[in-house]
């Protein structure tokens, strides 16, 4: 394997990206299974069905991994990553970056944004190696790591990018506090957002109710 490339600063997140637990399970399966066949077989190496995917989540082990998501306004996960780590006793410093995006939130840097969240959080837990698996054809995700100074190895239909991470420091602690508190701020707003706007939506359709049996009483 060729040297490794050191990733020196990552990008500043723009948009709130927060970590997801166990009870946005559901969430997650929704957006999954919300990929179009083809970037399911970006994402999964295969064209994955709505039960294959089903089982992928089910197994998916918060208390191991992390997962990081963006939700839009509506509470709809628009896009995610996986960040799981080695189980290996000999390489608890390495770790596997996966990322999905909807075909609808394309074209705004989610996947890189991502991406540099999901870096700062792995150095900070002691990672030394980030590994991402794809296949050739998938080159914004190749593209992303090349952009971060990944080494890449391409073998046929697949490419493997390796990406050696500094050490943790005092600032990068810092920056995924900050970002951690902001997101889950942000998060809580939208619920809020949407709760009220949902409460208003159930008022005008009971007030349409009211109106058409006044039009039908009078007609």
């Amino acid at each position: 394997m060729t040297d490794i490339q050191e990733v020196t600063k990552p990008r500043s997140v723009t948009v709130p990206i927060r970590s997801i637990g166990a009870t946005h399970r559901e969430r997650i399966a929704v957006h999954l299974q919300a990929l179009e066949e083809h970037d399911r077989f970006l994402r999964f190496g295969y064209a994955a069905t709505d039960e294959q995917i089903a089982r992928y989540v089910d197994g998916l082990d918060f208390d191991r991994d992390d997962i990081f998501g963006i939700y839009n306004r509506k509470l709809e996960l628009i896009a995610m990553a996986h960040l799981a780590f080695s189980r290996d006793p000999d390489h608890l410093e390495c770790a596997e970056f996966g990322v999905s995006v909807l075909k609808k939130a394309r074209g705004r840097g989610y996947g890189a944004q991502l991406f540099d969240r999901a870096v700062i959080h792995a150095r900070n837990e002691g990672v030394e190696l980030l590994f991402i698996h794809a296949l050739s054809e998938n080159t914004a995700m190749l593209k992303i790591a090349r952009n971060a100074g990944a080494t890449l190895e391409r073998a046929g239909s697949e490419t493997d990018a390796y990406l050696r991470l500094p050490p943790a420091t005092l600032d990068s602690r810092m920056s995924e506090m900050l970002e951690e508190q902001l997101a889950q701020t942000d998060y809580r707003l939208k619920v809020q957002a949407k709760s009220f706007w949902d409460f208003l939506a159930g008022v005008q359709e009971v007030r349409r109710g009211v109106q058409d049996a006044r039009h039908k009483a009078g007609g």
